[in-house]
């Protein structure tokens, strides 16, 4: 088994990060393997609705989601991390989380994933719930700590001070390998996924 953690910060080595490698440290701990993959400042554009992604298998706008899209169809969970910007995600995981939903959520739906957030201060539960929209809009499993997913600090130094952030980590941690051991051993027990049915879309005008 294995989780891919993203860091949408543009920061490679800083608070998201710290974040992240807290949670990962406890998978591999619980027997799951992570990595951590920097995306912040890595990625070119927003997703353009083109839908040359459903017809080629990869997005138009060739950056590091391209260079990771078969990584994460393989994988088995999902963290996303991000900084607080202005009280809401950072523009590059928050572009990047578009286009990796639009061209490869039917590979990712019935995985779990969650979020993680890193503030100075505030706007963090307002981050977490812009980006968890996307998990729950895709079939997928919310992975939950004991608090909400955030840490407080303005570098990784401070991070690592928050207590009750850093246990958040490793708990989020320890509860994703649970999760995906309770799937992994349902599947062997035959326990099938939810019937899929033919997504109904609809609007307002008649």
């Amino acid at each position: 088994m294995k989780v891919l953690l993203f860091n949408g910060s543009p920061k490679a080595k800083g608070c998201t990060y710290t974040a992240l490698s807290e949670a990962a440290k406890a998978l591999e701990e619980n027997g799951v393997n992570s990595e951590i993959i920097h995306v912040g400042g890595n990625i070119a554009a927003g997703c353009k609705g083109c839908g040359f992604c459903a017809k080629n298998g990869k997005c138009v706008t060739n950056d590091v989601l391209n260079e990771i899209i078969d990584k994460v169809k393989e994988a088995d969970g999902y963290v996303f991390g991000s900084p607080v910007h202005y009280a809401s995600a950072s523009g590059d995981i928050t572009s990047f989380m578009d286009r990796l939903f639009y061209s490869c959520g039917g590979a990712m739906a019935y995985k779990p994933g969650c979020v993680v957030c890193s503030c100075r201060r505030g706007g963090a539960t307002a981050a977490l719930d812009q980006l968890s929209k996307h998990l729950a809009f895709n079939n997928m499993p919310v992975v939950s700590s004991n608090y909400w997913n955030m840490v407080h600090g303005n570098t990784p130094d401070e991070i690592v001070q928050d207590e009750e952030g850093m246990q958040t980590m490793r708990v989020l941690g320890r509860n994703m390998a649970w999760l995906l051991k309770c799937i992994e051993a349902g599947k062997a027990n035959g326990v099938a996924e939810p019937e899929k049915e033919t997504k109904i879309k609809t609007n307002y005008i008649r």
